[in-house]
């Protein structure tokens, strides 16, 4: 009997046997697994859900336990695609951001949904569309924090049952069309333009209002120093009124008593002889001309009717009209 056949078949069996020896060999293998930091294995038993390892060395049962999914603990920047919204007057932008989450609960962001980076993407979109809805054009660029927010609080509330947490949500870029931003650029344009005007009409308001009280504050300064400088005027002639008629009172007492101590008299009578002689001198000159009531040829006679004879002086410093002719007559208490 031939043996070929049985040693073709000897060595097609030591190949099985090889070939399952190294199956399971690799099955060993594969059944000692190290979890990295910040890293999650979901293992399953016999197609059913039996732990999740954490970081460090495990070993499994061969043919029986295997990972069924691999999760990663860090927090996660999940971009989200644009998007067309429509805003509450009609205009077409387009919408991206990105999602902030992390996993805190591998079992259910296994078994919980297909897969919660699609589903976090799908319903950010979603909210964005409703929230964008609701606002105009204008509002969407000043309230991105309202927007994100929303988007946020939506996400909370799937968060358990995906086992993931959403920290933050960004929008990225609102770009609304190119003729509406031609538009938006027309139009603040024509509103830093109004801005400037009104700036520049209230800086001239406010400089003709400042010019006003400037003038008037130099009205009233110049006007109160005439005032300070006519009072000081006033009390400066009082003051010499009253130092002349000090100076004029104290001359005259003077003179008073002068002409009542002896030799008084004719010293007084000397002096008016004087100054007549000279008024008379003064009076012979070419360019004056004088209708004298008197023959000044005589002297005696002028100075007699003139009556300084009877010139008297009382001790009191009061001088006496003369009692010669021409002298006003007193009247009686009576006339």
């Amino acid at each position: 009997m031939d043996a070929a056949p049985f040693e073709f078949l000897n060595t097609i069996s030591l190949g099985i046997l090889s070939l399952f020896a190294l199956y399971v060999a690799y099955k060993f293998l594969r059944a000692i697994r190290f979890v990295p930091q910040q890293s999650a294995y979901v293992v399953e038993r016999l197609g059913n859900y039996h732990k999740t390892l954490g970081a460090g060395f495990h070993a499994l049962v061969p043919f029986i336990d295997r990972v069924a999914y691999t999760l990663d603990l860090r927090e996660q920047a999940i971009p989200v695609e644009p998007q067309e919204c429509f805003t509450m007057d009609n205009v077409r932008v387009e919408v991206d951001g990105i999602i902030y989450l992390s996993v805190t609960n591998p079992e259910n962001a296994a078994y919980g949904v297909t897969d919660y980076r699609r589903g976090a993407i799908q319903l950010a979109q979603t909210t964005t569309r409703s929230v964008i809805g609701r606002m105009e054009l204008d509002t969407t660029f000043q309230e991105r924090a309202a927007i994100s927010q929303a988007v946020v609080d939506v996400l909370d509330q799937v968060d358990q049952a995906w086992g993931i947490r959403v920290h933050r949500y960004e929008i990225k870029n609102i770009e609304p069309p190119r003729t509406v931003q031609k538009a938006m650029e027309r139009q603040m344009t024509a509103e830093r333009e109004r801005r400037a005007t009104v700036a520049r009409s209230e800086g001239e308001q406010q400089s003709t209002v400042n010019d006003a009280e400037g003038s008037k504050e130099e009205l009233i300064n110049r006007s109160e120093g005439e005032k300070q400088r006519r009072i000081n005027e006033a009390e400066g002639r009082a003051k010499e009124i009253e130092a002349l008629a000090e100076a004029t009172a104290e001359a005259i007492e003077r003179v008073a008593q002068a002409v009542s101590s002896p030799g008084g008299e004719e010293a007084v009578k000397l002096r008016l002889a004087e100054q007549y002689l000279d008024t008379i001198a003064k009076l012979g000159k070419k360019e004056n001309k004088v209708l004298l009531p008197a023959d000044l040829t005589h002297y005696e006679s002028v100075i007699d009717g003139i009556g300084l004879d009877e010139f008297k002086l009382h001790a009191d410093g009061e001088t006496p009209s003369p009692s010669g002719d021409g002298a006003p007559e007193s009247r009686s208490e009576g006339e």
